[in-house]
């Protein structure tokens, strides 16, 4: 993803062809006229964009077009020779389509009205019990080389009327030379889409992508548009707006009816829509063709124009034995826009020069002034109500493990045309530079290292485990890895060695994990580990490794107990959109602290635990892929549910204590499209039976115990209370809620832009046998505990201020002590 997001910096919207012209249409007050419609003899047509401008491509000499437009009178132009630019203005008519007016109301309206109530029976995966049809795929990152200047910019320096320096730019000349002869980047697909039970299913038959060996999946996963046009929610370059034909679009677009025009034999009204002015979040524009019989839609244009300029084009075929628009071909297009926000592309945030808007500003253009990315897909193949069963549903995406091995035979079948001396050449010069600068040994090392890993020859060094910082160890210096496929692609070896400057001990692990299945990507593992941990802490076996520069929360602890286990386990993700760890652990505690635990007349200041644990996380809104190199979450949707079930195994092992332990968590997180993003966090513990402190609960607290609030001021962890003191509160039980809402970046400065962020916390707890814990001094939260405040974040260089405000039944007597300041740092990684 962040390969393809380089590619996909700088866009244009100028397409190479043989004969091309441009223009703008405009009425007779000067004012641009939004998808007027340009017709020529031979088909080569188009409409005008949102600004009235249109480029008019064909393969041969264009000799004249038509212009037409709702209301206005049509003109017919001719083309000069050496003409390039036209400049048309229509007179308004005083007499409208009087055929297309269905009601009393704007005839737009009452159209949109009798598609919505209709899409039913016009949707394909409503109306049809189940489809198939292959599709051919081919995306390119390219430019017009005729756009391009090529010019060589001089400058000298002169000293004493001597020539002393010469300085040449030849970067415009260089890359026009380049884009002339190849493509910056190209990819092609072959898939096979089966639609049934309500699920629609991508199998990759072939992939081929230009300078890799091996595809990257995440190119190939990313879903620039939607498939089907009737989708509640479409999504258009990884953001999804109201679909203008879904049941409550009516309060988010305007509609204006533009003309009536003929599509594969069958009259259409053209119906403009844009999202209307007073809703603040941005929205789709474009054009629907709407047949006028059935009122399916039978063409789609679907824009949005900002930072870049992004369309989604919809072509259908009319199916007469099933009286449907079934779709036919699909093009994406990204093109450069006109202004310099921060865009959010591929899952990252990036600074993006648009054009200058200002008149008094004027900048040299660059490449990324002239290239663009263009993806075509073409259906054929189609069977409709078919009983052919889908294998695997569950899979969004699956990629057969030979689709990157196809022979030249395979694509010239299912090309639609064969490729042109350009594209032959891309595959060609981008191969060798792969090889030649190893771009992918250098994607992979950079994936790596953005998951925490170096890799050294056959071993991956872990980052986490070079140098950390707690109030117990002091300074925690280690070094840990795991074996990499250079050393087996069945077989794994782990571990890592840690010392702590301030309790002067030395702690280790050591693992190893045997592959059992590479479609499921199930291993079983086996680890020995002698180590320290925070008391009283939860952690979910099945929760991602999340690599941080710096872990802020870590900082603040001091009370940890020292354990050595002995592990074996299953992970998993054999069941449909679940990740699971089966594990059996023994593991010897000793608290690092002043704590005896009372058991029928019996104190242990350190015991035996033998435990059996199951964790699952389930995400049944996601999708997943399955690659041949096992099983991938392609697009994380919410809400997800982890589940966590620990229970001891009386007199095995020399187990001490019988209990069960229950953990779960909810996440939520819905973004909005004007750059705001809610967040919500459900979580909650049950011990049952004879559980030490070391094992309850602390409700993540991360603050210190100083007296003034300077002294207090750490680091924010993410989800803990930030005005709770540290072993302040523990539970036997507890319920944690949690909830986020992250405004947009406010622009203060060039290089200051930050994110306000406004938090709640609260939770609720008990301890059934306080009676059983002596030592630490603690209370309860069967009043519940409350906090809420606001974060500043990225204020500069990652760097940002958070304030909170304790209240409620644990509020304390000091105000100030209710307060807590703390510094954040959000790190955006990139390659």
């Amino acid at each position: 993803m962040k390969l393809f997001c380089f590619f996909s910096l700088f866009f244009t919207l100028t397409l190479q062809a043989q004969f091309q012209i441009n223009g703008i249409v405009n009425d007779s007050k000067n004012k641009p006229l939004p998808f007027a419609t340009i017709t020529t003899s031979d088909n080569a047509n188009t409409i005008t964009d949102v600004d009235g401008k249109f480029i008019l491509s064909s393969k041969v000499k264009i000799n004249s077009f038509t212009v037409s437009y709702v209301g206005f009178q049509t003109k017919i132009i001719t083309v000069s020779d050496h003409k390039k630019f036209y400049q048309v203005s229509l007179k308004q008519k005083t007499d409208d389509l009087k055929e297309v007016i269905v009601s009393n109301e704007n005839p737009a309206l009452a159209i949109l009205r009798k598609v919505i109530t209709n899409k039913n029976n016009n949707n394909p995966q409503k109306k049809l019990n189940s489809f198939e049809y292959k599709t051919y795929n081919k995306l390119i990152v390219t430019a017009n080389p005729d756009s391009i200047m090529g010019r060589v910019d001089s400058s000298a320096a002169y000293k004493d009327l001597k020539k002393k320096r010469i300085n040449i730019d030849s970067s415009d000349y260089k890359f026009k030379e380049v884009i002339t002869k190849q493509h910056l980047f190209q990819t092609e697909k072959v898939s096979q889409y089966q639609f049934g039970n309500k699920k629609l299913k991508e199998t990759i038959l072939g992939t081929k992508m230009a300078g890799f060996k091996q595809p990257v999946y995440e190119i190939i996963a990313f879903n620039l548009q939607s498939i089907s046009i009737y989708d509640p929610k479409y999504e258009l370059f990884e953001t999804k707006y109201n679909n203008p034909v879904s049941d409550d679009a009516l309060k988010d677009y305007n509609y204006k009816l533009l003309d009536t025009v003929a599509i594969k034999g069958r009259n259409t009204f053209m119906i403009y829509f844009k999202n209307k002015e007073r809703r603040k979040a941005a929205g789709l524009e474009g054009v629907l063709y709407i047949d006028q019989e059935n009122f399916a839609i039978a063409k789609a244009v679907m824009r949005i124009k900002g930072v870049l300029d992004i369309s989604g084009i919809h072509e259908f075929e009319y199916v007469p034995e099933e009286k449907i628009w079934f779709a036919d071909n699909t093009t994406f297009k990204i093109v450069k826009g006109k202004n310099d926000d921060d865009i959010k592309i591929l899952g990252e945030t990036i600074q993006f020069e648009g054009d200058a808007e200002d008149a008094f500003t004027t900048r040299k253009k660059t490449a990324s002034d002239f290239t663009y990315v263009l993806s075509e897909s073409n259906n054929f193949d189609i069977h409709y109500n078919t009983a052919s069963p889908i294998k695997d549903p569950s899979h969004y995406i699956e990629i057969k493990d030979d689709a990157s091995t196809k022979s030249e035979d395979f694509w010239n079948e299912y090309r639609k045309e064969n490729l042109d001396i350009k594209s032959q050449r891309t595959y060609q010069l981008l191969d060798s530079i792969s090889i030649k600068k190893r771009i992918e040994k250098r994607l992979g090392l950079g994936r790596k290292i953005i998951n925490g890993y170096i890799p050294l020859g056959p071993v991956d060094l872990d980052l986490k485990k070079v140098i950390s910082y707690n109030n117990y160890e002091g300074f925690r210096l280690g070094l840990g890895g795991i074996t990499n496929d250079r050393f087996s692609k069945y077989f794994r070896i782990e571990g890592y060695g840690a010392y702590g400057t301030k309790d002067g001990n030395f702690k280790y692990n050591l693992g190893s994990g045997v592959l059992l299945d590479k479609k499921t990507n199930t291993w079983l593992n086996g680890s020995y580990t002698d180590d320290v941990r925070e008391i009283a802490s939860t952690v979910f076996a099945v929760d991602k490794r999340v690599f941080k520069i710096y872990d802020p929360r870590p900082i603040n602890i001091s009370t940890f107990y020292h354990y050595i286990s002995w592990k074996t386990g299953l992970q998993t993700k054999i069941i449909p959109k679940t990740e699971a760890v089966f594990e059996l652990a023994r593991t010897y505690v000793e608290p690092k602290f002043d704590y005896i635990f009372n058991l029928n007349g019996q104190s242990y200041s350190n015991y035996v635990m033998t435990t059996a644990m199951a964790s699952v996380v389930w995400a049944p809104f996601s999708d997943f892929m399955q690659t041949p190199t096992g099983r991938s979450e392609t697009e994380k949707r919410f809400p997800r549910f982890t589940f966590q079930f620990t229970q001891s195994l009386p007199n095995i092992l020399d187990n001490d204590f019988t209990f069960s332990k229950i953990d779960f968590k909810t996440e939520y997180e819905k973004k909005y499209l004007d750059g705001q993003k809610t967040s919500l966090l459900l979580q909650g513990g049950y011990a049952m039976g004879d559980v030490p402190i070391t094992h309850l609960y602390n409700t993540m607290p991360n603050n210190l115990n100083k007296e003034t609030i300077i002294q207090r001021i750490t680091f924010s962890g993410r989800n803990s209370f930030e005005t709770m003191f540290f072993n302040e509160f523990f539970s036997s039980e507890y319920l944690f809620f949690q909830i986020k809402h992250g405004f947009n970046r406010v622009k203060i400065l060039k290089k200051v832009r930050p994110s306000l962020v406004l938090v709640t916390r609260m939770a609720w707890g008990n301890m059934e046998k306080p009676e059983q814990h002596a030592g630490p001094a603690y209370k309860t939260l069967n009043k519940g505990f409350f906090e809420s405040g606001l974060e500043l974040n990225k204020i500069y260089k990652g760097f940002g201020l958070g304030g909170f405000y304790r209240y409620g039944p644990n509020q304390l007597p000091e105000f100030e002590d209710n307060i807590a300041v703390k510094i954040s740092y959000v790190l955006d990684l990139g390659l």
